[in-house]
């Protein structure tokens, strides 16, 4: 069906616009090479710059749907978005855990769309970290990080070997140097720092950016290199337009 490109599966919202959920992420898939496939979580009413209204998708329907796909293809990696609540998340990284242990996987955890909607409150903190374990890489901004783990910024360094993920700090709000993302690794801390392309802002910018790291990853290359070129990736999608919706392909 693909010829020798990997698979990877798209676990988030559906946005009409195209701009962010699972239609950028299959966009950012085929520009990688990928074979993608997407399974949605919820059905929103929004456009690039309104979120009106969202439908959550029945939980077992969720699970159902990647029991068909893991049962047909072999996932080499997985992107998660949108989620109502941490049991949601906690029973989809169960199931592709058990289908396949080997899977990588990613979740950009979106607490809040950029026009400030909230998807997702931490309410049960205690789980938090055990679900963590089952996830590859995080890639929280400088407000989701803590409103995950408060007193991350201030305590990074001691708090980093708490924390059973790799965790790609996004630095588009960092308040000191923007743009400089800090990837956490077990035993490392890289900063990745921002080149001179001319930037500008994109709805949907954090799927793009972890559906390239998924790419990556599925591409075999290390957390290092999947978000070092992840990072080049998105560069090039934020500086083809000035508009909130911005160009995939970019020469």
């Amino acid at each position: 069906m693909s010829g020798n490109r990997p698979f990877v599966l798209s676990i988030a919202g559906f946005d009409p616009s195209g701009g962010a959920g699972v239609l950028a992420d299959i966009k950012t898939f085929e520009q990688h090479q990928i074979t993608g496939f997407a399974i949605i979580t919820a059905n929103t009413i929004q456009t690039e710059n309104e979120f009106i209204d969202i439908q959550w998708i029945n939980l077992s329907f969720v699970i159902r749907s990647i029991e068909t796909v893991f049962e047909k293809y072999k996932i080499n990696a997985v992107k998660i978005g949108i989620i109502p609540n941490l049991h949601y998340l906690n029973r989809i990284l169960a199931t592709i855990k058990l289908l396949s242990p080997s899977t990588q996987i990613v979740w950009d955890p979106v607490l809040k769309s950029t026009t400030k909607f909230e998807f997702l409150s931490i309410e049960d903190r205690l789980n938090l970290n055990k679900i963590l374990s089952k996830i590859d890489l995080i890639t929280p901004n400088y407000n989701e990080i803590e409103i995950l783990f408060p007193g991350f910024i201030q305590h990074q360094l001691r708090m980093q070997n708490e924390i059973s993920t790799t965790i790609l700090l996004k630095g588009g709000h960092n308040p000191s140097d923007i743009g400089a993302d800090r990837l956490f690794l077990k035993n490392e801390i890289i900063d990745l720092l921002p080149s001179q392309e001319k930037c500008f802002e994109k709805h949907g910018s954090g799927c793009v950016l972890s559906a390239a790291i998924a790419s990556n990853l599925a591409l075999k290359q290390t957390p290092k290199e999947a978000c070092k070129n992840a990072k080049t990736y998105i560069e090039k999608y934020l500086s083809s337009t000035s508009t909130l919706i911005g160009y995939h392909y970019v020469q």
